[in-house]
């Protein structure tokens, strides 16, 4: 398992991951209530243990608490990763289909940090949650994991089901990623 804390002036985090998962205290606490929808099912999809608590400044909006649990996930990842002496898979890929919305996930957990994505949600929220914040959480997830992200919604009935498909597939491909190799992830000796 591994844990971050982050503090700025804006927002406070503190997170903790694992894979597979180990029984974490806690859940998911968090004062936005559709993120922490998407992060239960990111995490059920990884086979993830996932404990976040986070408060921050949502008179302003959610932007600064979404961004910076992205990036503090994206930190606890690494530096799981980091502590694991075994090779791992490295990639992870999904095509995930929600009703009527279908996301591609790939990921490649590189030392090289980057999200490409590709598609429109419907409707501008779900709820009072910013959809273009979706994106945001994956930005800072992806550097600080230091993980190419690409994802492309090929469908969206709604915006609700988009995003639940692009989370699950996100989930789905880290759960790959992560899973033990019996080969080095990289022909260059070192990974991450």
């Amino acid at each position: 398992m591994s844990s971050i804390t982050r503090n700025t002036k804006e927002t406070s985090v503190t997170l903790s991951i694992s894979h597979p998962s180990e029984p974490v205290e806690g859940g998911v606490r968090i004062p936005c209530g559709f993120l922490a929808h998407m992060l239960d099912l990111m995490s059920h999809r990884g086979r993830l243990g996932l404990a976040v608590e986070a408060s921050g400044d949502m008179h302003v909006d959610s932007h600064h608490i979404v961004e910076d649990i992205g990036i503090a996930a994206g930190m606890a990842l690494l530096k799981m990763i980091a502590s694991k002496e075994m090779n791992r898979r490295r990639y992870g890929w999904c095509l995930l289909p929600m009703d009527g919305s279908l996301a591609r996930v790939a990921l490649d957990i590189s030392g090289r940090g980057g999200l490409y994505w590709e598609g429109r949600f419907p409707a501008d929220r779900c709820g009072d949650f910013d959809l273009e914040l979706v994106p945001e959480f994956f930005r800072g997830f992806c550097r600080e994991s230091r993980s190419t992200l690409h994802v492309a919604l090929l469908a969206a009935d709604n915006s609700h089901h988009a995003a639940e498909a692009v989370f699950k597939g996100v989930g789905t491909a880290l759960d790959m990623a992560l899973s033990p190799a019996d080969i080095a992830p990289s022909t260059k000796g070192e990974w991450i």
